[in-house]
């Protein structure tokens, strides 16, 4: 696991990788600070839309400041109510992404995390490494590549994450990285690492499952989906499955 660090002053604190070259100051998590140096790239395939691609110092990165879904998204927005530092949206992902990447998972990697709190409540960003040359499984869906092959390989790559106890709290196709080398998963918001096993494991699988559906794969036709798609797919999860 990455030797880390934290940072505190004013209202918030910096959690980064000790082993940065440079350490990470609050202007990294300020967009218009890298659009004004003409190091912000583009939007990023993470989170719910609030990410972005950024040129740093230590490298690419993707920089996603957190938002609210649901029907409380329109209330209270960005803001989330304070239950002590490493309880922190951005802390806890960054633990998180620290254990997984040090075992090994293809998970992005950690780089810095920021809150900043404002009464009882407080605004969190994370930025993590980019995963170069990689495509979203949505991506993929739309551009006609996602087949039985693809899809088996989704199945084991889910897999191996279950086999590792890992809850993914949001396991969609947007979240699922396509590279030539391999898959990865990313959005690691409200993601644990549970003690047993129980039905996380059925509950990721259906989320994954209704967001194709969501995005039109076979035509939204259940039955083509479950013969050309899910059923690769669950082949390949059940075999990659410790017995």
């Amino acid at each position: 696991m990455a030797d880390t660090r934290i940072h505190a002053a004013g209202t918030g604190a910096i959690l980064f990788d000790a082993g940065l070259a440079v350490q990470p100051g609050d202007a990294w998590f300020d967009p218009d600070h890298w659009r004004t140096l003409g190091k912000l790239q583009a939007a990023a395939h993470a989170g719910r839309g609030h990410a972005l691609f950024v040129e740093t110092p230590v490298g690419d990165c993707v920089l996603r400041h957190y938002h609210r879904g649901g029907m409380v998204a329109p209330l209270l927005g960005d803001r989330y109510l304070w239950n002590g530092r490493e309880r922190t949206r951005g802390f806890a992902e960054f633990r998180l992404l620290a254990e997984l990447h040090g075992r090994d998972l293809p998970v992005p990697q950690p780089v810095a995390a920021r809150y900043l709190r404002r009464g009882v409540h407080y605004t969190a960003d994370l930025i993590t490494r980019r995963i170069e040359s990689a495509r979203t499984l949505a991506e993929c869906l739309r551009a006609g590549q996602l087949g039985e092959k693809l899809a088996a390989r989704v199945g084991v790559l889910v897999a191996r994450f279950h086999a590792a106890r890992v809850d993914h709290a949001d396991l969609n196709a947007h979240n699922v990285l396509v590279m030539p080398s391999g898959l990865a998963l990313v959005d690691f918001d409200r993601g644990r690492i549970r003690r047993r096993d129980g039905d996380w494991r059925l509950g990721n699988l259906r989320r994954l499952r209704r967001s194709l559906l969501k995005l039109g794969a076979c035509d939204r036709d259940e039955a083509r989906l479950d013969r050309e798609i899910w059923t690769p797919l669950m082949r390949a999860y059940e075999s990659a499955m410790p017995t």
